[in-house]
């Protein structure tokens, strides 16, 4: 079980999905953990797979620069906020879906870069 609780992705107040976020490298402010859709996923997912049109794979070789920037201008303009396990909103700098659940074998993740000190420290006292 992980300490720091579940984390809610929103749009605008509605909840996309949810992460625990047990992949953490508090010296890099980036948060990584699975991602499980909640009702309003589908308003966001075309944006997120995307991202997988573009890089077909982590560290593929291939990507399509183009829909790698349509991408960057479609998710930054979203404006999704993370919410810890009390419903505070945590300070984000990107929110990232990586979305292969088309692919056999593949899933969905969530990784985020966070600057908000106070968030680590929490998950440094949770830990």
């Amino acid at each position: 079980m992980n300490p720091a609780g579940r984390h809610t992705v929103k749009l605008h107040g509605i909840t996309i999905g949810f992460s625990d976020l047990e992949d953490i490298e508090p010296s890099l402010g980036r948060a990584r953990g699975k991602f499980r859709p909640g009702v309003g996923y589908d308003l966001v997912q075309p944006v997120f797979r995307l991202f997988a049109e573009a890089v077909p794979s982590r560290g593929a070789d291939t990507i399509s620069q183009e829909k790698l920037d349509r991408y960057y201008k479609s998710r930054d303009a979203l404006g999704l906020q993370l919410e810890d396990d009390t419903g505070r909103v945590v300070a984000a700098s990107v929110i990232h879906i990586e979305d292969y659940s088309d692919r056999r074998g593949g899933g969905i993740t969530l990784e985020v870069l966070v600057s908000d000190h106070g968030y680590w420290k929490h998950r440094e006292r949770a830990g």
